[in-house]
């Protein structure tokens, strides 16, 4: 049985959607999105839940779920950096920008730092590759990076 419950905010949401969708398991995205922004991730307990409340098996949920690197399956860093690591991103210098953030701030992709502050993670195209090398810092893109920049972004961050 789930513990996890929407809070009183999404679960209005969820009721409002459900007036304006046929068929419930059109609410899939949304209801992992309103899990997301509440916890800060999806947990198997969350999936769960929107599982019971759309009518599904929880595997759906989670083929949902782990299909999209936009959904985390895990707790992360206040910061999350996601590096775009697709071609255009790598001729224009995202492998040396990552080989940077993973000396700076001793981590590999995938980890988070100790102190909880970031976390890296290297994801499929970020759909910027004119303005390439391009990374998303939690909900907000970053182009043209260079060196430079990320540092600045850094230090700005860790205050």
């Amino acid at each position: 049985m789930s513990t996890f419950l929407f809070n009183q905010d999404n679960e209005e949401k969820f009721s409002a959607l459900l007036e304006r969708y046929p068929d419930k398991s059109s609410l899939m995205l949304p209801s992992l999105w309103m899990v997301q922004y509440q916890e800060g991730w999806i947990s198997l307990d969350a999936m769960q839940f929107v599982a019971k409340k759309l009518g599904c098996s929880a595997m759906d949920v989670y083929s949902v779920a782990s299909f999209y690197s936009m959904f985390l399956l895990q707790p992360i860093g206040t910061h999350h950096i996601q590096l775009c690591k697709t071609l255009s991103c790598m001729l224009a210098g995202s492998k040396t920008l990552q080989e940077h953030l993973q000396n700076r701030l001793g981590i590999k992709a995938g980890e988070t730092t100790k102190d909880g502050k970031f976390t890296l993670s290297l994801v499929e195209c970020l759909g910027s590759c004119g303005t390439a090398p391009c990374m998303r810092l939690n909900d907000d893109y970053i182009e043209n990076l260079t060196l430079e920049k990320l540092d600045a972004l850094l230090e700005e961050l860790s205050k």
